[in-house]
């Protein structure tokens, strides 16, 4: 988890590909609507998320149910959105990771991407509705990929 260009779809892949894990970016499941509000500029509100996490929601709760691993890239910047995403699954099922930069790291990454639908003017709004969890690995994402995924599997296990 994290806000937009903290590293969630590059830390993801790599580490479901060294896991074996399954890998899903949470993107690619907005609706039409939210990505083009996205695109425009504006924010979406809790109204606009709340069927997203429910569709990721299931996908974790498949993938719990199939005994398969799998590695979300998920913003989940709000405590509301994680219960949403782990309604109906176990304590301990899921492991969250917070990707961390500094806002003038994550500005930089924003601006040297071409992004379908995350306009650069939303970064503020992502920083201000981020709630930090209690309960998650936090890992500053200022190194290699790779040694942020061998920081990440070595604090795992």
């Amino acid at each position: 988890m994290g806000v937009s260009s903290s590293g969630k779809t590059t830390i993801g892949e790599i580490l479901a590909k060294q896991t074996g894990a399954i890998f899903a970016d949470a993107d690619d499941y907005h609706s039409a609507a939210n990505k083009q509000k996205m695109a425009s500029g504006h924010p979406l509100n809790d109204d606009d998320r709340e069927p997203w996490l429910e569709t990721l929601n299931d996908l974790l709760k498949s993938w719990f149910e199939s005994h398969t691993s799998g590695i979300l890239a998920c913003s989940a910047l709000k405590e509301k959105y994680r219960v949403t995403l782990m309604k109906g699954l176990p304590k301990g099922a899921v492991h969250v990771v917070l990707l961390e930069l500094s806002r003038e790291t994550l500005e930089k990454r924003m601006k040297a991407r071409s992004h379908e639908f995350m306009n650069p003017a939303l970064l503020d709004s992502q920083i201000a509705t981020l709630e930090v969890p209690t309960d998650a690995l936090r890992v500053v994402n200022d190194r290699s990929p790779q040694k942020v995924v061998e920081q990440i599997v070595a604090q795992l296990q």
